[in-house]
């Protein structure tokens, strides 16, 4: 019998490697789960107003019931558990989410055999935003050299006014202002990058950025080295600005998603989520005492909140159109608002009420900035613009862009302004006199260089 001992067990031995080999590894709820979620959900069941009274902020969260006081999730009994059996219903009415394409086949047999397998958490902190948890998966690598220009949609100067900051394909790009030649290159990003800011002593950038429809992100970048510093949160589609408060201790941001997020810059937490329009929030400005908020909406208002509550505290519904571009006066008193009906609207943040308008725009207001007493924009009639705040009046424009002026930034340090249209051109500006310092195409390695032998002809 010994003869076979041997053998015996290596035949078990080899079974057993092989049923390992052949099982699958346990569902991660921060790899497979969390992500699935945060795209599909949080929309809805965010910190404000969530939908059926069940929030996704967090871990813990999660696992509490909603309105209806079903057990959201029971570990290892997936019949138990409310949030499988509304991602899975027929039912369209009730299936969630909610006016939305369902989940896949693939997504919901993940969130199934998560909770069979106990629905155990395995991320640092349950009561950790979903988001902050979610580990970044690389962007794509920037392309080596770009065959064609992008649209210019976010610039932004270091605060000492000696480089510039570009959104790129996959990338933010860092120019020199005084001569068009580019620095550096910051890679892993989303796709395209809709906002931009520097913190005010320069050692932190922020980006806005996304994929139309599919994700979006709010991430800090070591402006200097390239790095990426913390990314603050996802969203299911673009986030489209970023502004840091006053003190610099906070980071707004608001995006496609309806929502306007409030970051703890030191730690990374997400510290407010105000979820107040119905559409696209494209624009956010802090107050001088970053006590308030003003936003900018596709849902035709601005509004100002509370950046402590996030109450909403005043409407604005005067454009009729999308709202693009918002700033506070230096002082707080006024709010100046751009966007689809071709007009800067001047108005009371206090009540909502209009104060006044500045008209003569050729076309919509993308960019509405208030620097000091100056008001600068820029509009779809290849013009930017620069404005005395009190009364309104024109300084000047700034005329030479052949495209629509997506984005501008203004250094005072430098007398700066820079403005960055859709065929991909970035304009410097002397704002002394309004003469062109420098123009260049933000595309590094474009236009193509000839090969040798046209060259040498």
């Amino acid at each position: 019998m010994r003869l076979f001992t041997a053998p015996l067990a290596i035949f078990v031995l080899t079974l057993t490697s092989l049923a390992q080999a052949q099982a699958p590894a346990p569902v991660s709820f921060v790899k497979d789960v969390a992500p699935v979620l945060i795209k599909n959900c949080q929309a809805c069941h965010g910190q404000t107003d969530p939908k059926g009274g069940y929030q996704l902020l967090n871990f813990t969260l999660l696992i509490k019931p909603g309105d209806s006081a079903a057990a959201s999730i029971t570990p290892a009994k997936p019949d138990e558990s409310e949030l499988l059996r509304l991602i899975n219903s027929q039912d369209k009415n009730e299936r969630m989410p909610k006016d939305a394409d369902p989940l896949t086949a693939e997504q919901i047999a993940l969130v199934k055999r998560w909770i069979e397998e106990g629905a155990k958490f395995d991320g640092p902190d349950p009561n950790a935003t979903l988001a902050s948890i979610v580990p970044k998966v690389p962007h794509p690598a920037a392309m080596a050299a770009y065959t064609k220009t992008i649209p210019i949609t976010a610039v932004a100067f270091r605060p000492d006014g000696q480089e510039l900051a570009v959104g790129g394909y996959h990338e933010i790009t860092i120019w020199n202002p005084a001569n068009g030649q580019l620095v550096r290159r910051i890679g892993n990003v989303d796709q395209r990058t809709f906002g931009l800011a520097y913190n005010k002593e320069g050692t932190l950038l922020a980006a806005a950025s996304g994929t139309p429809g599919i994700s979006g992100e709010v991430a800090l970048f070591d402006p200097n080295t390239g790095t990426l510093v913390k990314l603050l949160g996802s969203m299911p589609d673009n986030a489209f600005d970023v502004a840091f408060n006053p003190a610099g201790d906070r980071l707004a941001a608001c995006s496609a998603d309806r929502s306007i997020r409030i970051y703890n810059v030191a730690s990374g937490v997400q510290e407010k989520l105000i979820e107040d329009h119905a559409d696209w929030v494209m624009g956010i400005a802090w107050n001088h005492d970053g006590t308030r908020l003003a936003s900018a909406s596709r849902d035709k208002t601005s509004k100002i909140f509370d950046a402590v509550t996030g109450d909403s505290l005043a409407t604005f519904p005067g454009h009729g159109e999308a709202v693009y571009g918002v700033s506070f006066t230096a002082d707080g008193a006024q709010v100046f608002t751009g966007g689809g009906n071709n007009l800067i609207h001047v108005w009371n943040p206090a009540d909502g009420n209009k104060i006044a308008d500045i008209g003569g725009f050729g076309g919509n207001v993308f960019k509405v900035l208030i620097r000091g007493l100056m008001v600068f924009s820029c509009s779809a009639d290849k013009t930017a613009r620069q404005n005395n705040a009190p009364d309104r009046a024109q300084v000047r424009a700034f005329a030479g862009h052949t495209d629509w002026i997506y984005s501008l930034a203004v250094n005072e340090p430098t007398k700066r302004l820079a403005t960055g249209s859709f065929d991909g051109e970035v304009r410097i500006w002397n704002l002394d006199d309004g003469a062109q310092v420098a123009a260049f195409k933000a595309a590094p390695g474009f236009p193509p260089a000839a090969p040798a032998a046209a060259a040498a002809k």
